[in-house]
């Protein structure tokens, strides 16, 4: 689908370019809002309308914007990030922080997911997704919730959600028609094993990391 470049300053009232609070707008119940493509979103990036490095999810046509990364929530990424890279085989491939494409109207940014290392990443969707890990703090409530169910209905069988604060992670597994049905909690001592990527383990006591 082509993108007239008439329209694409309709999104500038939303998204300013180098703004670090976006204008955001709520629509009234019940009225039509404008649905963007992935393909708008890229090519509205390309030619500067919207900043490369705005932080936001589009979920299906709507963009929504995240909150900023704090400090505690780089930290465990950073260390994270160290171990995950040296504890997967050579059978996966771990991406942090990408842009994950699910479909035609939606794209999610997790701090990691996990695929076949047979998918290139120009072909990566949703359901090579082995395992998606989201470290949260101030977007927990958002992670757990809308989040979980968009993951889900793409098909992703396992999600881990770090809370950055506590070092709990909340686990998602044995995906079914209504959604994951195991569901836990585990402790910063506690050590956990990907069923989907079977060689990758977790104890983030054992990473040094402690509770903020």
């Amino acid at each position: 689908m082509k993108v007239k470049h008439a329209k694409l300053p309709i999104m500038n009232a939303r998204i300013q370019i180098g703004d670090p609070s976006p204008v955001t707008t709520q629509a009234a119940e019940g009225l039509p809002r404008r649905k963007w493509t992935v393909a708008e979103i890229d090519a509205m990036v390309r030619a500067g309308i919207i900043d490369e490095h705005e932080h936001f999810e589009l979920i299906d046509g709507d963009a929504v914007p995240l909150a900023p990364r704090s400090l505690q929530h780089e930290i465990v990424r950073m260390e994270l990030n160290e171990h995950l890279q040296r504890a997967i085989t050579d059978a996966f491939r771990a991406a942090p922080t990408t842009t994950l494409r699910l479909d035609e109207y939606s794209f999610l940014e997790p701090d990691f997911c996990f695929f076949a290392r047979t998918v290139t990443f120009e072909q990566l969707r949703g359901h090579h997704v082995e395992l998606a890990i989201e470290i949260a703090d101030t977007s927990l409530r958002y992670d757990l919730g809308r989040k979980i169910g968009i993951y889900a209905a793409f098909g992703i069988p396992e999600v881990w959600v770090i809370n950055a604060n506590t070092l709990v992670t909340h686990v998602h597994r044995s995906l079914g028609a209504e959604g994951f049905r195991t569901v836990f909690e585990a402790g910063p001592a506690d050590e956990i094993t990907s069923v989907h990527v079977p060689t990758l383990r977790m104890c983030l006591s054992e990473l040094d990391m402690t509770p903020f």
